[in-house]
This record gives structure tokens, C-alpha cells and sequence, in this order.
């Protein structure tokens, strides 16, 4: 099989079909229902509780996204061992009947796009286009790590053997047995697929753990793994206040984390204090693009403004720092701001909108105060820098800061809201600098058209994901099987990324097997 990537909008635009993407969009939007109370699922048993968490949709607060069960923890134990039972057989399934089972798991979300991309907007705030493309990411993942496990042939390797007469040697990838998914919000449903195949398909059995703002699409998930064949046993699912999780990592045998670094550290060293055990760590990052006098400025404000004010900077790879050469400073930031004043922000049902809510009220605050911090300690705001509306919904204005100290926090923290700050450099090698003197190394990206700048740029950025000159987003988008995503320094673990050809080996060890004749 070759692999291509799903590019759902791209191809409709290709064919001429574009209208018919929007009406089938808009179907869906009425044929999605709200409301519904969603179970536990573990193992055989779909469990409710008497404690619900009650999920608004960030569009409009008055309206239940879904009624979902608030475990104390007693049922994510329980998932764990059932979990560890299923893993007793699992493990020892083949490889080929897991890839199978990933090609029908395909066909099905295929089948289901547009309601999935319309689950998306509803509980995260993406709009039609960002949310479809998460669904092609998900699917991609599906076929991308099928076809790793065929390329590989499961991960068994005959090894040479020349010293010993009747020696047969092998290699053999094993699992580790059950995992921990611990999902976010800004992508339930992707990166939930990523780590979840990750371990199922390498022979491990798992508890999915989504976001208590976006537990619909990891629902969703399990219930297209289990209807097309992965057992019950093998794919759980449990909501449960992340808060309440650090204790239960004692109980599973590796744990795959998407998030801030602060929570992501924190399980991680709770969790290798008790023992030696693999984890799969994503923590965000604090991304730059640098735009050097050589630039095409055109591509430069629109790969910047959507690589900052795509899904409202709620991206671990969004655009929050921008380097600007002084020969190009004042026009590039001119370029820009009138682009942001063009935004149409509001709500993501609707096909013109770009930008929609941010994920709760808690996010509002912060883009509160960090707008207020930055203007206390100098800084001043070019665009934006208002919110619209906190209550019925969540929108705020994308923002762009200039003449920031650099002596300021906000240089080096991740915000994911969106701000962005900019500053006046004299060179590249000065960008370079500024971009690496963070403890994030996630992405970066430039925009300049002498190659020797940009073979430079490569060269010496501590970035795990980098680009040149890209439009659709500076320092986002990053492909399954094009461009592998994560990250270096803290914004990592095993720099192995996800959607590349290396991720597997995360959820597996190897075993050297012997026999003599």
C-alpha cells in the first residue's frame, strides 16, 4: 500500500466541489445531536454514575455539548484491570489482524467526517476547515502507523549469525502491556488516535483518559475501535478530573501524556520514581518565525498570521514569537496588522468564520492577563488586544504586542492564547538566538528566499519540527508520514515523533530471541 494523505477540503476544491464540502458540512450540523448522556466504557460494561460532568460547547454556553460520567477513580482502576487481562492474549495477537483492523477503523471514520469534524467545532471551537482537517489527521494516522507495521513486517527481524554453527537469531519488538492515554482538548480527537494506535496497534492494551472540555471525540474514538473489531477488553474508556489521575499511574505499565510541560512533568517523575517505565511526552512549546530582509512578505504574513491565529494560538505548535529583520520590520508588522483587522471572528459554524471561541473561560483570563502584563511592563499593542464576548461564548481579539522588554516573562512562556509578540532583530543569527533561548524546542519556522539563510536556519535551530516558507501556517500543520511532530529540549521525551517513522517503537522493547540447533 502507498500511503497519501487524506486532504478532505483540498480535494473537494480540487474537483470543483467545493460547494458540496459546505452542504455536506451543513448536513451534518443538523443531524448531530446534543445532549446525549455518554457511559464509561470498560471493558463489556458501559457504566453511569450518579457525579456527571455536564460539557458545554465553548460556541454557545447555554447549550449541553453532552452529559458524561465523573469517575473517582474507581472505575479508571477497574478499566486498568481489565485492561491488564485483555493485554494477556492481546499481545500476543498478530500483527497483520491489528493492521486489518486499522484499514476497517478507515473506511469507518471515513464514512463519518463530516460528523466527526462537526463534533470537533462543537466542543472545542474549530471551524469547518481546521476541524476536517483534525479528521484527516486521525485518519492519516490510522494508515501511516498500518502501513509502519507492514513496511516492518511487525518489527521481526532475522539478525545474521555467522559465529555459531545452528544458530537462528531474531529481534523481535514486544509490548510493554497497559497504557494510560491521557488526551487534550485542542486536538480530541487526532492526537488521542495517535498515542491511542500507537500502543494498540504495537500490541499494548489501553485506558483512554480525554479532556473534561473535550470528551466526546475520544468517545467517538473507542467506539469506531470497538465496532470495528479491537476488543473491549483491549480499549477503554473513562472521564475522570485529571487532577484525580497522578495516584493510578502506579497501576499501568507506561502512560502517553499530551499538555502543558508543568503537568506533564509532574506525572513524569511521579511516575519513573516508582519504577522504570516508558512514557510518551508532549509539553508544548514556545515557537518562533523568523523573517529575514530576504523574504517574500506576502507569504511571510500569511504563513505567520495563520501559524499564530489558527484555532486562536490553542496550538502547542502555534506561532507566539516572531524575529523581524529591521530592513523589513515596519512593513512586514504593517503587512500584518492590516491581515488581522480583516479576521472574521465569531461562530465556527458558519463557513466565513476563521476564528472562533477559545476553549473556556479560564483561557479568557489568561489572555486578560497576559494582555495586562504586557502592557504594565511596556509593551504595546499594535492589533487587537480586546475581548469580544466572555459569557455566551468565548471570543477574543488576535493580538500582536511590539516593543515588549525582553527582560519580560512572556518571551519564554507558553500562553496558547492568541498573542503574539514581535521584536526588531539586526540578523539572523541574532533570530536564531532569541528563538533558541527558550527550554521549548517544538517548532520554528522562516521565511526567506535565499537558500543559504534558510540552510542555516536549519542548521543551527533547536527545533524537532521546522519550516521554510510556509504559508498555511509558519510553525503549524504538520503532516503524519510528511512532517513527524515533537519536540526537543522540554517540549518532549522520547524524540521519537508522532507520525513518523520511529513512533512505534515508543509503546515497544526489544527482545533478542536464540535458538541452537
Amino acid at each position: 500500500m502507498v500511503f497519501v494523505n487524506e486532504k478532505t477540503y483540498q480535494t473537494y476544491l480540487e474537483e470543483g466541489r467545493e460547494e458540496e464540502f459546505h452542504k455536506e458540512y451543513e448536513k451534518a450540523l443538523e443531524k448531530v445531536n446534543l445532549g446525549n448522556e455518554y457511559p464509561i466504557l470498560v471493558g463489556k460494561d458501559e457504566v453511569k454514575l450518579s457525579d456527571k460532568l455536564i460539557v458545554k460547547t465553548p460556541i454557545d454556553t447555554s447549550k449541553v455539548l453532552g452529559i458524561f460520567q465523573r469517575d473517582d477513580g474507581s472505575n479508571l482502576l477497574n478499566a486498568i484491570n481489565v485492561a491488564k487481562e485483555g493485554f494477556k492474549y492481546w499481545k500476543d495477537s498478530d500483527w497483520r489482524d491489528r493492521v486489518e483492523l486499522a484499514y476497517k477503523a478507515v473506511k469507518e471514520m471515513r464514512r463519518m467526517k463530516f460528523e466527526l469534524a462537526v463534533i470537533i467545532t462543537y466542543e472545542n471551537g474549530k471551524n469547518r476547515y481546521e476541524a476536517m482537517a483534525e479528521v484527516d489527521e486521525a485518519i492519516d494516522y490510522f494508515n501511516y502507523y498500518a502501513k509502519l507495521l507492514e513496511d516492518n513486517r511487525g518489527f521481526i527481524r532475522e539478525m545474521e549469525s555467522r559465529i555459531v554453527k545452528g544458530e537462528k537469531a531474531y529481534s523481535v519488538m514486544r509490548p510493554y502491556g497497559t497504557w494510560l492515554i491521557i488526551s487534550p482538548f485542542n486536538f480530541p480527537l487526532a492526537i488521542t488516535t495517535t498515542m491511542t494506535l500507537g500502543a494498540l496497534l504495537t500490541g499494548n492494551t489501553v485506558v483512554v483518559k480525554p479532556s473534561s472540555d473535550t470528551p466526546l471525540s475520544a468517545f467517538m474514538l473507542v467506539s469506531i475501535l470497538r465496532k470495528v473489531g479491537f476488543p473491549k477488553e483491549v480499549v477503554n474508556y473513562v472521564t475522570i478530573p485529571g487532577e484525580l489521575v497522578d495516584k493510578y499511574l502506579d497501576y499501568v505499565d507506561g502512560f502517553a501524556f499530551t499538555g502543558s510541560r508543568e503537568v506533564g512533568h509532574k506525572l513524569l517523575k511521579s511516575f519513573i520514581n516508582k519504577k522504570p517505565r516508558p512514557a510518551v511526552l508532549e509539553l508544548g512549546g514556545k515557537n518562533a518565525t523568523i523573517i529575514t530582509a530576504k523574504a517574500d512578505l506576502n507569504k511571510a504574513v500569511e504563513g505567520t498570521f495563520r501559524g499564530a491565529f489558527g484555532f486562536g494560538g490553542q496550538k502547542c505548535s502555534a506561532t507566539s514569537r516572531v524575529f523581524i529583520e529591521k530592513a523589513v520590520y515596519n512593513e512586514f508588522l504593517a503587512k500584518l496588522k492590516d491581515k488581522i483587522e480583516k479576521t472574521v471572528i465569531g461562530d465556527p459554524r458558519k463557513r466565513e468564520t476563521f476564528l472562533g471561541p477559545l476553549i473556556n473561560k479560564n483561557a479568557v483570563e489568561k489572555y486578560k492577563k497576559y494582555i495586562k502584563q504586557a502592557i504594565d511592563e511596556g509593551g504595546k499593542i499594535l492589533v487587537g488586544g480586546n475581548v469580544i464576548e466572555e459569557e455566551k461564548t468565548y471570543l477574543v481579539q488576535p493580538t500582536v504586542i511590539v516593543d515588549l522588554p525582553y527582560s519580560s516573562s512572556l518571551w519564554k512562556t507558553e500562553l496558547f492564547v492568541p498573542i503574539l509578540l514581535a521584536k526588531e532583530v539586526e540578523n539572523l543569527q541574532e533570530a536564531i538566538k532569541l528563538a533558541n533561548d527558550v527550554d521549548y524546542g517544538l517548532t520554528a519556522g522562516i521565511f526567506s528566499e535565499d537558500e543559504k539563510e534558510i540552510e542555516y536556519f536549519f542548521n543551527n535551530i533547536e527545533a524537532g519540527v521546522v519550516y521554510a516558507n510556509r504559508i498555511s501556517g509558519s510553525t503549524t500543520g504538520g503532516m503524519p508520514g510528511v512532517q513527524p511532530f515533537g519536540g526537543w529540549k522540554d517540549s518532549g521525551w522520547t524524540g521519537k515523533n508522532a507520525g513518523g517513522p520511529y513512533y512505534l517503537l515508543s509503546f515497544m522493547r526489544e527482545q533478542a530471541r536464540t535458538t541452537y540447533k
